[in-house]
This record gives structure tokens, sequence and C-alpha cells, in this order.
């Protein structure tokens, strides 16, 4: 193993490129985030922080910056939808990372039963209604009650790790 002063580190106050860097070795799934705005228009963005917080109630949660282009969209809206992304989503999860406007043109996409746009062909779908809504430094941590759960067990997920995309590899 290599010597602890040789690792890269952070301590409160030091650059926080390094906590980032850190928090990348984490390998996460890729999501997007969705929900129709006040005048009827979908809106998303993508977001790796969501995990599921409990069965009974189903409710699970996902991290929204405040200075997102749809914060106000997401936090206003009752219900939303994270579609979980398959590999061959990577060019969606880059469009919805984005500040272009027409994010749903290229992308096939309908609306939910519960009312929130779904992607096509994502590896999972969770249509919730907005739960709950805490401050979480930067983000809003938005918690949804799962009312349907959809998922193709045939497909992979798009992974994100260390700043890149990446798959998975079996052995």
């Amino acid at each position: 193993m290599a010597d602890d002063d040789t690792l890269p580190e952070y301590r409160t106050g030091s650059d926080s490129r390094t906590l980032r860097d850190a928090l990348g070795c984490f390998a996460t799934g890729v999501t997007v985030v969705t929900c129709f705005d006040s005048d009827g228009s979908p809106m998303g963005i993508t977001a790796n922080s969501f995990t599921s917080v409990s069965l009974d109630p189903p409710l699970l949660l996902v991290c929204i910056h405040k200075h997102s282009a749809c914060a106000s969209a997401l936090l206003a809206s009752e219900h939303f939808a994270v579609n979980v992304l398959q590999t061959w989503q990577q060019p969606a999860s880059i469009r919805f990372s984005t500040r272009q406007e027409d994010r749903f043109g290229a992308n096939d996409w309908s609306r939910g039963e519960f009312g929130a746009p779904v992607l096509q062909e994502s590896l999972s779908v969770f249509e919730c209604e907005r739960n709950a809504v805490h401050e979480g430094g930067d983000h809003h941590i938005l918690i949804g009650r799962v009312v349907k759960a959809s998922f193709n067990p045939e497909l992979d997920p798009l992974l994100y790790f260390r700043g890149k995309y990446r798959r998975l590899h079996f052995d």
C-alpha cells in the first residue's frame, strides 16, 4: 500500500477539487430526473446523486443543484420521474447535463402514467409523488414516494466513475 503521505487528501478548508475527486471514486449510476413545469413543458436534468431511502413506505431521494435550470420546476411539481439510464443512453445524459433549451427533442419520451415525462428504453423508471424537500448545502434533497417502478432486466447500466462514463465489465 502507498505511503499515506503520498495520497491526495481533502481536509476542511482545502481545495474542493480534491473532495470532488475523492467523491468521484464512488461509481454511480446515471439518472435523468424529469417533470413538467407550470406551463406544461417537459423539464429534466442529469443527476447521479440518487438512492433508495425506504421500502416501507417506498421512498427514494435525488439531489438537485440549487442553480440548475429545472430546480424550481422539480421542487414545485407534484410528480416527477427518475429515469435510470442504460449503456446506450450516454448522449441523453450529456444532453440533460447541458443548458440547451430542447433537451427532449432528440429523445423518445412519453407522459408517464402518473404525469411525469418518461424516457423510453431506460434501464428503469421510478414515477414518484413529491414527498419532501430538504436543504443540503448547494443542493435540494428531493424525496419521492414511488408510485410505479418499471425496469428492463436485459439492459446494463450507464455508470459514472472518476469523471468518465463507464460500462460494466464482466469476468
